[in-house]
């Protein structure tokens, strides 16, 4: 429990500190226009309160991240509560904020223009592909999971569907539904159905994770949190996932993940004040950080510590869906847990459609076409659905999960790197930003070497080493790069 509250504690209080830091370097000015006031459009750039703001850009940027992935993060042991909290707040918090300000600052602009500001034409043409192809791939991914979440229970004749053994006729038509859902949230005003119904799906979030927070702390004499004794791997099969890369792609939304960046130009398009840039960027990514850490402790306090949890995965054959199921049922009863279910199928449904959202956003600067119109929404909107669904009937999940994963972490090496150009160019400290983009760079590097559904490496130092030449490849090129420009 000390170090869960340690943890906590630090967590919180960096709001306070580093957050403020970050602020005074961003220069930020409340009297300064924002994009809500110079571009207001009534589709996408319209100002809301920033409470309404804040709830939003946590639910776009939560999605399933904080509880499933923090849950089979735990399995590595308390070490995940080390990447959880200084992860969260020198990686996941400051690149929210800097990448949310730099993109508040420039009219609202979509993060592939924005890269491509500060690293080149040749990045930014990298960028819109890169980034589209992983927005679909996430509204992919939370089109199917709450399909799959909603129709686990129920057993009824099954359709043979290209690449999946079977599937049933209630899942089509769930998946239908929520297709329906995610073409009207993406081509309505955000004020029409995101700015209504996120904030209560926020709320229910917060909800699930203090409910969780209550039990460890009431009954802390039955579900009894590790403490974090050394830095080792308690993974079932640690030679196979090793903490460096698989850690730190496993807990990506929880610590550190591009995608929030890719949400935080919608909300720098609504909000009425770089005032509120703290409370909205920073204070987001704090709070998703908390939730993971209470849903990581009480992952390994559940099951009686991380071996106890191990044997639960492979027992569920790796579902975090079955897990938060049956932690829930038990500590909350069967009432609440019905309304944490709820939750999660909301958390997921709402990172789905911000995410073919912010695609079309993006296809729409690319091509500067606008998006006043109706049906140039539904022309840009449409071909990225169609992508979704062939991914969701073409690959297995566990395929789409794991490349996901790693596209989502080289999002945030490049997004890291970017802010650190413009850290560079604003004469302010490069450490900010150059230690967490070197390590994300070394991450990802390295997870191209070691990964088998990548080169599978077995010598693990040549691996290492190979991912060490990769990264000092890239931080010479940014180098030169930023000198140049």
């Amino acid at each position: 429990m000390i170090t869960f509250l340690i943890c906590l504690m630090a967590l919180v209080a960096s709001y306070f500190t580093y957050g403020k830091y970050l602020e005074k370097k961003c220069e930020i000015n409340p009297a300064n226009p924002v994009p809500s006031q110079t571009m207001y459009d009534g589709v996408d750039y319209i100002p809301m309160p920033r409470w309404k703001v804040f709830l939003i850009q946590l639910l776009n940027i939560a999605g399933l991240g904080p509880i499933f992935g923090a849950l089979l993060g735990a399995a590595y042991g308390p070490v995940a509560f080390l990447w959880i909290t200084l992860g969260g707040i020198f990686m996941g918090a400051m690149h929210d904020f800097v990448a949310g300000v730099i993109s508040l600052k420039n009219n609202g602009l979509s993060l592939p223009e924005i890269i491509g500001k500060y690293l080149g034409n040749g990045t930014r043409s990298f960028m819109r592909v890169f980034s589209v192809f992983l927005m679909v791939l996430v509204g992919a991914v939370f089109m199917s999971q709450p399909a799959v979440l909603v129709t686990t229970n129920i057993s009824l004749p099954s359709l043979e569907v290209m690449a999946f053994e079977s599937t049933t006729w209630e899942y089509l038509i769930v998946l239908f539904v929520i297709l329906v859902y995610y073409i009207l949230a993406t081509l309505l005003p955000i004020d029409k159905i995101i700015g209504r119904f996120y904030p209560l799906f926020g709320i229910a979030l917060l909800v699930m994770a203090t409910s969780i927070l209550f039990i460890l702390f009431t009954k802390s004499d039955v579900y009894t949190i590790p403490e974090l004794t050394s830095l080792s791997n308690g993974i079932a099969d640690p030679e196979k996932f090793p903490i460096i890369p698989m850690l730190f792609t496993t807990i990506a939304c929880g610590a550190l993940s591009g995608f929030h960046a890719t949400q935080s130009p919608m909300m720098a398009r609504c909000m009425k004040s770089e005032g509120q840039a703290r409370s909205i960027f920073y204070g987001a990514m704090i709070s998703e950080s908390i939730i993971a850490l209470i849903w990581a402790a009480i992952g390994m306090a559940f099951w009686g510590g991380v071996e106890g949890l191990n044997a639960a995965i492979a027992e569920h054959g790796g579902s975090a869906a079955k897990l938060v199921d049956i932690i829930t049922q038990t500590t909350l009863g069967e009432v609440v847990a019905v309304f944490v279910l709820v939750g999660v199928i909301g958390c997921a449904v709402t990172s789905g459609d911000t995410a073919f959202r912010c695609a079309r956003l993006i296809v729409s600067d690319m091509f500067n076409i606008s998006q006043k119109n109706l049906l140039k929404r539904v022309l840009v909107s449409l071909p990225l659905f169609a992508v979704a669904l062939f991914i969701i009937f073409a690959l297995p999940f566990q395929t789409i999960w794991s490349y996901f994963a790693w596209c989502n972490q080289t999002l945030a090496v490049l997004t890291l790197w970017c802010i650190t150009v413009y850290l560079f160019r604003m004469k302010k400290p490069l450490v900010i930003g150059a230690v967490p983009a070197l390590i994300m760079t070394y991450v990802c590097s390295s997870y191209i070497f070691i990964s088998p559904m990548m080169f599978g490496m077995e010598n693990r130092l040549l691996a290492y080493v190979l991912g060490g030449v990769l990264t000092a490849v890239i931080s010479v090129a940014v180098f030169f790069k930023a000198r140049k420009e």
